[in-house]
């Protein structure tokens, strides 16, 4: 039995913070509202001046199992989403060998449940060893529950193929997340083409590769009645194609954005900084202004955090030969607050929704709230303290991040799950 007194609640329909106190009792919330009783035998939190609300969900992440746990583990990569506030997670099926089979995602699963202290879903290939050719498995990694396809890590190159199975797996509930890329226009997808790639003498991978695709993919959703969600969008003309289909209502069209292209630009490459190589690549701060207004606007369905880790031997190496991508589980919240919600360019509202409702929504999962009678699943956060991200203090396997030594304002201070607190400090 857990009182949290004096917290301030946040919720997904307004920015306005209600303060109370929140009683859990056998993992639900029991009672909410203000200077409620101690109940005898219950331990007290004075949460006054802290933000308490629903845990975060992330729909895009790599854990590098099976194949490359060098990089990332299950059991590793879901303790940086509890270090990060989150409390469930998407993998995405580009691990060696591709999540394209049920015997492959029933491995993951039951791995997942035996070293995670977290729900950890899978997405399934669209097609077999995401070489875009024929389809994988998709009816036997359906019943095992799989809602999400993707070749993520690359475009499933053939439309052809993609409206087949399009058509197929529409008819089951599934949907298609797209990683929108034409490889022939994105070269070796080091940065963004524009200023920086000429200064540092290195071949840009333009934005048309990606918006091309974008369109490309909506358009065969479009045919064939399906859902396609666009993932990492990075341009200010791709969030408005997406705009435009939405705008239409004939076609389910969702899409995400990652705090990483929210927030930097490729200026911050700087003198050729690995940790901010990544794909698709930083682009301009007009690209990022977009992007923010798309999702206050709501053209962004959801955050993620395309959470993707590498060693420090493959991040040491030049630029071009560095792998793409970065940690982004302990790091998401605390950055998304300093970055956005304390300079007052959006609420907690706008992190409740895009990070922990629209995320489950996606999934077909139960949304996380703080309502009576709903299952504990919620987040403490400190508003008024600050996190530096060391080594030490992330739980990630690899630390090829941006924010690496960097202190932010904002410090996650409790996680609950259920009956189980995952995280105090």
């Amino acid at each position: 039995m857990l009182l949290l007194q004096n917290a301030r609640l946040a919720n997904e329909n307004s920015p306005v913070l209600v303060e109370g106190d929140v009683l859990l009792v056998e993992g639900i919330i029991q009672q909410i509202g203000k200077s409620l009783a101690v109940p005898e035998g219950a331990r007290v939190i004075d949460a006054r001046g802290r933000v308490l609300m629903p845990g975060m969900f992330d729909a895009h992440v790599h854990f590098r199992a099976p194949g490359s746990e060098n990089k990332e583990t299950i059991t590793t990569g879901s303790e940086a989403a509890i270090n990060g506030g989150v409390t469930g997670v998407v993998m995405m099926p580009n691990t060696r060998p591709a999540l394209d089979s049920a015997t492959a995602v029933a491995t993951v699963l039951e791995n997942a449940k035996e070293r995670a202290r977290i729900p950890v879903y899978t997405s399934g290939c669209v097609t077999k060893n995401r070489e875009g050719k024929e389809l994988a498995e998709i009816e036997g990694m359906r019943e095992l529950g799989v809602k999400m396809l993707t070749d993520d890590g690359d475009t499933t190159h053939d439309p052809a193929v993609l409206l087949r199975a399009m058509q197929y797996a529409t008819e089951f509930g599934m949907f298609f997340a797209s990683h929108c890329e034409v490889p022939e226009l994105a070269g070796p997808r080091a940065l963004n083409e524009g200023v920086m790639s000429y200064r540092l003498g290195i071949k840009g991978s333009p934005a048309c590769a990606e918006e091309i695709i974008i369109d490309r993919d909506i358009r065969l959703a479009h045919a064939a009645g399906a859902h396609v969600h666009i993932q990492h969008v990075s341009s200010k003309l791709g969030m408005e194609t997406i705009r435009w289909w939405k705008s239409r209502g004939d076609v389910k069209v969702t899409a995400e954005v990652t705090p990483h292209h929210l927030m930097f630009t490729d200026e911050h490459i700087g003198d050729y900084d690995t940790n901010y190589k990544m794909n698709p690549p930083l682009r301009t701060q007009a690209d990022c202004d977009a992007l923010l207004e798309g999702l206050i606007e709501g053209v962004f369905d959801l955050i993620a955090t395309d959470h993707a880790p590498h060693t420090p031997f493959e991040k040491a190496q030049d630029f071009i030969s560095a792998p793409n991508g970065i940690t982004g589980l302990d790091t998401a919240l605390v950055s998304l607050y300093h970055h956005f919600v304390e300079p007052g360019k959006f609420g907690w509202d706008v992190v409740v929704k895009r990070y922990s409702a629209e995320p489950r929504r996606l999934m077909g999962l139960p949304v996380a709230a703080l309502e009576v009678g709903q299952p504990a699943n919620c987040v403490l956060f400190d508003t008024a303290a600050e996190t530096t991200f060391t080594r030490e203090f992330m739980k990630s396997k690899s630390q090829n991040t941006p924010f690496l030594d960097q202190t932010l304002k904002g410090r996650v201070d409790l996680v609950i799950l259920g009956t189980e607190v995952l995280l105090e400090r």
